[in-house]
């Protein structure tokens, strides 16, 4: 997969806690960082190949990574869509069970 990126933004804050083990404190710039990227997939800013992309996983572990963060992968798409899609996935399935 090709994933391009136009420009960079630069993500910075400080906080006033004083000296923290370099391996929580890479953590947390993990976890912020995480959470920055799936507040922005959340707000369709940015694709789901981008934020795996961005978070350096696979899009499984995205799926997973979405659930968590209450994310659906369907966002645009109505009830009735959504059901016809999954009504697709189900003929196809049929097809390899046989």
């Amino acid at each position: 997969m090709t994933v391009k990126i136009q420009k960079h933004t630069e993500v910075k804050f400080t906080l006033p806690i004083g000296d923290i083990p370099d391996s929580i404190r890479l953590e947390a710039e993990s976890k912020a960082k995480e959470a920055y990227v799936m507040t922005l997939l959340r707000h369709a800013d940015i694709s789901a190949g981008l934020a795996a992309h961005l978070l350096g996983i696979d899009r499984w572990q995205l799926s997973d990574l979405m659930s968590a963060y209450d994310i659906s992968p369907f966002p645009n798409m109505t009830r009735e869509e959504l059901q016809q899609e999954v009504a697709q996935a189900m003929r196809t399935l049929e097809k390899y069970k046989k």
